[in-house]
């Protein structure tokens, strides 16, 4: 653990873009153990081909090496699969009344790609955790809704992952132009997900991305 908390230490510092000058009493003291144990550390992961380390004069260089890089990179992402999972926290709010009227003109894609008829609404929810939603989709491949003409005027493609809230299969839409920020979430059922939850502004809910 300490090993790893150093490497992290380390990459803050931008030892994985060029030498740093570093010093056992500092680090030491931001890992909260001896100099004695950092120098220790600091062997060990040279040793491992995690870090270079050079001495010159009374004075300690050292920057990541390649595999260093892999390995953190490696451990961030599979960290990143531990905690976020497809789970998406988040807490009902109110819309700006256009998820009816998009829904609707969607319904027949909808229907064809996803199997079911919506409800002509969406449910927004303003996203608690991740930080923000596509780190939920992140991985997860979308099914697309392609784009369409209709009266002259032209609807672009939507992306669309299949989740499950409260029991209830729908799907996230992410259009290819969207006014919503990246923290709010914009789902469609085949029910009025409000209704069926008892859901109000400020209610909060669990979501499941299926993969």
């Amino acid at each position: 653990m300490k090993k790893i908390m150093l490497l992290t230490l380390l990459a803050k510092r931008r030892a994985g873009a060029e030498k740093v000058r570093v010093t056992m009493r500092g680090l030491a003291e931001e890992l909260g153990t001896s100099p004695q144990s950092v120098l220790r550390l600091l062997d060990e992961l040279e040793g491992e081909g995690l870090i270079k380390k050079e001495i010159v004069g009374r004075k300690t260089w050292v920057a990541l090496s390649e595999d260093g890089l892999r390995f953190l990179e490696g451990l961030c992402d599979s960290i990143s699969e531990a905690i976020y999972n497809g789970l998406i926290l988040g807490e009902v709010v109110s819309g700006i009344g256009e998820g009816a009227y998009y829904v609707r003109q969607y319904a027949p894609l909808i229907r064809e790609y996803l199997g079911f008829d919506p409800y002509p609404g969406t449910l927004n929810l303003k996203v608690l955790f991740p930080k923000v939603v596509f780190d939920a989709l992140c991985g997860v491949r979308p099914v697309i809704l392609p784009g369409f003409v209709k009266e002259g005027r032209t609807f672009g493609d939507v992306r669309a992952y299949r989740v499950i809230i409260g029991g209830v299969e729908g799907a996230i839409v992410v259009p290819s132009r969207t006014i919503h920020p990246p923290k709010i979430a914009e789902i469609v059922a085949p029910v009025n997900l409000r209704e069926k939850l008892g859901l109000r502004d400020g209610s909060r809910v669990r979501v499941r991305v299926v993969k």
